[in-house]
């Protein structure tokens, strides 16, 4: 039995306006960013001379809503554009951009209207800051969003019974596997020590998947005169909210101490195997997470991989991963901090787009934000809060 389409279906209120897409993750390629298609059914009673629009929109937050004051929100829309989708200004077969979008026309009837929007190239990637443990409300994030309306123009008052709201995710993939095995070599020399300390800090690979061990070797070759002492090796995140403030985050995210020293004149090898994993972090506020929040089904922020010709400042939050290791190097007189550290990408594998379905079977399933990693609605179906 073949797999069908799953589509995603939202109902306003007062049904006035259904949306169904079918996805909502949209993968950035770096080259290109995958378009957001769907479809809108409309009730053509209720319209009474109103248009109906779609409104796609990118926004950063950077503090909680309850925070708002003097009419100051926390927040910046860094992208929005909005498209009449009723009537239509174009025929429906020039608005008509992707197979599903023909697929869910023929299927929906004479009601239905196609949309189709393009991500500009400077927008960043879905990011949220893990809250703390009694942290409440929204967080500092980027947000991406559909919302569909009917009104007598753009620009006027929204009526939440006859709009829809989509929360979706703008994400990226892992490139292609490099043969590229990163190495870090460090030599260090010490007052009235003949001989240096050298550290060699190496991975198995450049870019590891979520959930993945990274194996790191580690080699001391201590020709020193001093004791090395206090080894560790971590893994770090490093979050970089470059849009407001320009403000640098760097959390551990996996540890693991070594219990030899090297006296001078010694040698050292071994590999440690850390696990860089959302489970084993899930109460520590400030983390950078994909998407949305659910310590169940989301993980840590994926790394960035930015353009050379797109502007930093713009992307909101920044994200990459380190391999750090730290020793203590003792002498008789005084001692000092070591620090070697060496960069990797930590994402999602990119999946083998030859297995997807081209199957004409489609399931409806009510688009919730719960979907998206847990966020689910309130009463009014307008805000997200945590799950």
């Amino acid at each position: 039995m073949s797999p069908k389409h799953v589509i995603f279906k939202k109902v306003s209120k007062d049904k006035s306006v259904t949306v169904y897409m079918g996805r909502r993750d949209f993968v950035d390629h770096c080259d290109f960013v995958d378009p957001v298609d769907g479809v809108i059914v409309i009730d053509p009673v209720q319209m009474q001379g109103k248009k109906v629009y779609v409104m796609l929109s990118c926004t950063f937050r950077y503090g909680r809503q309850d925070m708002d004051v003097l009419g100051v929100a926390f927040r910046r829309d860094l992208f929005l554009q909005t498209r009449q989708v009723y009537p239509e200004l174009q025929d429906k077969e020039k608005l008509t951009h992707t197979k599903i979008q023909k697929k869910l026309l023929r299927k929906l009837g004479d009601n239905a209207y196609p949309f189709f929007f393009e991500f500009p190239d400077n927008l960043p990637c879905s990011v949220t800051l893990q809250p703390g443990p009694h942290d409440v409300g929204k967080k500092c994030a980027v947000e991406f969003e559909v919302k569909a309306f009917c009104g007598e123009n753009q620009d006027e008052k929204i009526e939440k019974q006859s709009s829809v709201r989509l929360s979706i995710r703008k994400i990226q993939f892992s490139p292609e596997v490099s043969d590229v095995v990163p190495v870090a070599e460090t030599t260090f020399e010490f007052l009235m020590s003949e001989k240096p300390l050298k550290v060699i800090l190496s991975l198995t690979k450049e870019t590891f998947y979520h959930g993945e061990p990274v194996s790191v070797g580690v080699d001391i070759d201590n020709s020193s005169s001093r004791n090395i002492k206090d080894i560790s090796v971590s893994v770090e995140q490093v979050t970089n909210v470059v849009l407001y403030s320009n403000d640098k985050y760097v959390k551990s995210v996996a540890r693991e101490e070594i219990e030899d020293s090297v006296p001078a004149g010694t040698q050292l090898r071994t590999v440690c195997t850390l696990f860089p994993i959302l489970a084993y972090n899930k109460d520590r506020r400030g983390l950078a997470l994909d998407g949305q929040l659910k310590h169940e089904d989301t993980n840590l922020a994926s790394s960035s991989i930015v353009r050379q010709d797109v502007l930093k400042e713009v992307l909101g939050i920044l994200v990459s991963y380190k391999v750090v290791v730290r020793m203590m190097a003792c002498g008789t007189l005084t001692s000092s901090d070591v620090c070697v550290e060496l960069p990797f990408k930590l994402m999602n594998p990119n999946p083998d787009q030859s297995k997807e379905s081209e199957t004409d079977d489609m399931v409806f399933e009510e688009f919730k934000r719960a979907y998206l990693k847990g966020v689910v609605y309130g009463d009014d179906d307008e805000s997200p809060t945590e799950a």
